[in-house]
């Protein structure tokens, strides 16, 4: 991104909003608990969660991050803050600590490739975070609801910014199209292939993606280990991109990289499958890690990753070839440290 900034461009490439948990994630679990018994878990970690899942992910592939969120003033909320600002380089300009409101908590078990979350948490108190404060942007994240479209959003579009998008699970079972109105205002639509196959009442990915694509310039349909299929209007390409072969650790987050890494490949002005192949790695590269904001890969495990099929094998010739591009992103060399993974605490006193 440091060759495409220019005087007079945004401060930020990525602003986004939403609720940080303090995620606890249990893995290693045969099966799922089982009422009035006790299950142990072979792996724990812990790490911010929620909103901050996306914001690291971008942050660790570059972009410059900001991040509007309330903080409770507890001792988590302190631990999902200094994480964020002073270990990530999040600014947290528009964000701000909750008097009295302790952080929102999500526990997360996984098994059987998949995983159940119980999560407890209240509405922070007033004043919440400001939008007001917003920085300019290249780019801003947002999640359709059936509200409508909110007018920070309305306002981040007219000032010239990128707006990426997705939906969340709609528990009534309707699915109105109606929450997909939002979409005038954005430049890319990321939905799963359950989410998206719903809104657009088609039977598959690809019908899915065809549907989208009448409705936003950029659709993005992820299909878990079924890859990603993507129809981008502006430039007349549509690519599928099958997901990478990974033993998964814990999927959290995993959809939040695949969106940073997409936007990151938009954002530098990529081929279309490039970008979903792009952002298919990062997400299989995080799911072999605990959590969700501390399993995103930056460009350490990337270059790692390249170099090990270059050097070793161990991948096909389709991928090999897929991912070729990475050579002219990769400078021989370069090595930086590796990132900070989620641990079964949130901290341990300075000895």
């Amino acid at each position: 991104m440091a060759a495409l900034r220019g005087p007079g461009d945004p401060e930020q490439d990525v602003f986004l909003t939403g609720t940080v948990f303090l995620d606890i994630v249990f893995t290693g679990l045969g099966h799922a608990p089982v009422r009035g018994t006790e299950s142990w878990a072979r792996g724990m970690g812990s790490s911010p969660g929620g909103v901050a899942n996306m914001a690291t992910a971008f942050r660790r592939l570059g972009l410059r991050t900001s991040l509007a969120a309330a903080f409770g003033d507890d001792v988590y909320g302190d631990y999902c803050w200094e994480s964020l600002a002073d270990d990530e380089g999040i600014d947290l300009t528009p964000s701000h600590r909750a008097p009295g409101w302790h952080s929102p908590v999500t526990v997360s078990m996984a098994y059987e490739g998949e995983r159940t979350m119980v999560s407890h948490g209240h509405a922070a108190p007033p004043p919440c975070p400001s939008v007001a404060g917003r920085p300019r942007s290249r780019a801003c994240f947002t999640s359709l609801t059936p509200g409508g479209t909110e007018d920070w959003v309305r306002d981040a579009h007219a000032e010239g910014s990128r707006i990426f998008a997705d939906v969340g699970w709609d528990g009534t079972g309707d699915w109105d199209p109606e929450t997909l109105a939002g979409l005038a205002h954005c430049h890319a639509f990321l939905p799963n292939a359950t989410e998206a196959q719903h809104y657009t009442r088609t039977d598959s990915p690809r019908r899915a993606v065809a549907a989208l694509a009448e409705l936003v310039p950029v659709a993005v349909v992820t299909d878990g280990a079924g890859g990603a299929v993507a129809v981008d209007q502006l430039t007349g390409e549509s690519a599928e991109v099958p997901a990478l072969r990974v033993e998964a650790l814990d999927p959290t987050g995993a959809g939040d990289v695949f969106v940073a890494g997409f936007t990151t490949g938009t954002l530098a002005g990529w081929p279309l499958a490039d970008r979903l192949a792009f952002a298919n790695l990062t997400a299989g590269l995080s799911v072999q890690h605990f959590g969700g904001s501390l399993s995103a890969p930056g460009w350490t495990e990337i270059a790692t990753w390249w170099q090990y099929a270059t050097r070793c094998g161990g991948q096909s010739e389709d991928v090999m070839r897929r991912y070729r591009f990475l050579d002219d992103l990769l400078p021989p060399g370069t090595r930086a440290a590796a990132p900070r993974r989620a641990t079964p605490t949130i901290g341990f006193r300075a000895t």
